[in-house]
C-alpha cells in the first residue's frame, strides 16, 4: 500500500488530536475511495458521449438563463 501525506488546516487538527480514537486514515480512505468511484462512474459516462465541450458550455449557459428567468434576473 502506498502513503500519503497531506496538508490540514490547524482547526481540523486540533479536533482530531482530540478524538484519537477514531481511525482517522480509514476515514479519509474510505472518502477517497467514494469520491474516486463517482471519478470512475463520471469517465464511463463521459466516454460513451457524443457530446463536446461546446456543446456543453452552451446547454449550461442555457440552464444559467433559465434559472436566472426563474428568479427574476432576466426576461
Amino acid at each position: 500500500m502506498t502513503n500519503m501525506t497531506l496538508a490540514i488546516p490547524e482547526e481540523l487538527h486540533k479536533i482530531i488530536k482530540k478524538h484519537k480514537e477514531i481511525k482517522w486514515t480509514e476515514i479519509a480512505r474510505q472518502a477517497m475511495w467514494e469520491q474516486a468511484r463517482k471519478l470512475e462512474i463520471m469517465d464511463n459516462l463521459l466516454s460513451k458521449s457524443e457530446l463536446t465541450e461546446k456543446d456543453a458550455i452552451e446547454i449550461g449557459r442555457k440552464i444559467k438563463h433559465e434559472i436566472a428567468k426563474r428568479h427574476g434576473l432576466v426576461e
